[in-house]
């Protein structure tokens, strides 16, 4: 992890203490699966520009295929009272997407899995948006001693995960949704031109994983938390065929403008920093990730302003140095909400650290059926980064 704002040039090259950097971002040699060619860029960056244009981003072109689906999603809605569902956390991205939704002459449900760390910046710009727009909104809310004795179980694994079960919930609480109201599609809020794509083999989760390291280390049975097996996955997308779009990755967008479409429209407020919308999310990407395991994911959106032209490299770089922001008294709030004392949290803080290797999990089944995921992709029922991410082979 960059750590100084010293710098030199070698070639087109960038080395900082003595790590590669790439010419074209601020991913250096210390990033999973990393590789760079002759002219010192990174493979991420060879990755977003193959998005790019598999998908037309930000293009005419782009706009009018995107446009293709949106015809096809009120087709496929006709006599329906929703023709799309869009996952909704209080975020910008999912906030300005259900705003467009709209826009876009949809009728969408808004859903909302909440782990019950919210923060009251996220609950309250769900509300003004929904409201305003008079929009549904369709919640599954999991035991609170349920989802922290979830969390309990990650933290004590020692594995990078620990908000990874938010994850897993949150799309099976989607196809719930779309299934129960015979919706056919689903909108995602990602951008991979305004947050990059995280590196391979970073971060991985799955239903089996979570179920495994629960079984090991929680108390309390599952019973309100949505987790996803491998066959319910199966009949979300082979079978029921519940389609994922991401809107973001064929029309123009930034973050920047989609937090003053959201403010000036609806008295959203911004909560301070990607992810930080949920006090769980937050944790772990302004402590837990960086302080255990040195991984700082804002290279990821540093990453893409610089590939963007919205920051220099020096100034990405100068702020990646800084430390991540973090709210007041939220270690002690983590702390307090899952019952550890100060030397309980310090021992698995500073304790051995593991991976997703270490529990069972589906990951090789993915690599098994990587061909089959590929049509999957190609035909929207999975996002093509849970293809690129998830079916190919660790390099960790």
């Amino acid at each position: 992890m960059t750590s100084t704002t010293e710098y030199k040039t070698k070639g087109q090259i960038i080395i900082d203490n003595d790590y590669q950097v790439c010419s074209n971002c601020i991913y250096d040699e210390t990033i999973p699966a990393i590789k760079f060619d002759e002219q010192g860029k990174c493979n991420y960056c060879e990755m977003i520009d193959e998005l790019k244009e598999s998908y037309n981003t930000g293009t005419p072109e782009g706009e009018r295929r995107f446009f293709e689906i949106i015809d096809k999603i009120k087709t496929a809605g006709k006599r329906k009272k929703y023709d799309v569902i869009v996952g909704l956390s209080g975020g910008t991205d999912s906030c300005y997407l259900v705003a467009k939704a709209i826009e876009w002459g949809l009728r969408p449900l808004a859903v909302h899995y909440d782990n019950t760390w919210n923060t009251a910046i996220a609950t309250e710009n769900i509300r003004k948006v929904t409201s305003k727009l008079n929009v549904d909104l369709y919640t599954h809310v999991v035991d609170n001693k349920e989802s922290d004795d979830i969390f309990r179980s990650f933290f004590e694994a020692n594995v990078p995960e620990i908000d990874g079960p938010t994850d897993i919930a949150l799309a099976e609480t989607l196809y719930r949704a779309a299934s129960k109201y015979g919706v056919k599609y689903l909108f995602e809020g990602h951008s991979f031109m305004a947050e990059g794509v995280s590196p391979l083999s970073s971060a991985y989760v799955d239903g089996k994983y979570i179920k495994s390291v629960h079984k090991k280390f929680g108390e309390l049975k599952m019973k309100t938390f949505p987790n996803m097996n491998f066959v319910s996955f199966m009949k979300w997308t082979v079978f029921k065929r519940i389609r994922k779009i991401r809107p973001l990755w064929y029309i123009p967008y930034n973050k920047k403008g989609a937090r003053e479409y959201l403010e000036k429209n609806f008295d959203w407020q911004y909560y301070g920093g990607h992810h930080l919308e949920n006090r769980m999310t937050a944790f772990n990407h302004s402590v837990y990730f960086p302080q255990k395991f040195n991984i700082d994911q804002r290279n990821n959106s540093l990453s893409a302003e610089v590939r963007a032209k919205l920051k220099t490299k020096e100034e990405a770089l100068a702020e990646y140095a800084s430390q991540p922001k973090l709210e007041d008294g939220l270690v002690d709030y983590f702390k307090k909400r899952l019952g550890y004392n100060d030397a309980q949290y310090e021992a698995i803080m500073k304790g051995e650290r593991k991976t997703y290797k270490d529990y069972p999990t589906y990951k090789r089944r993915f690599e098994r059926l990587r061909p089959l995921f590929f049509i999957l992709a190609k035909a929207s029922l999975v996002p093509m980064s849970f293809y690129i991410k998830y079916t190919s082979k660790s390099e960790i």
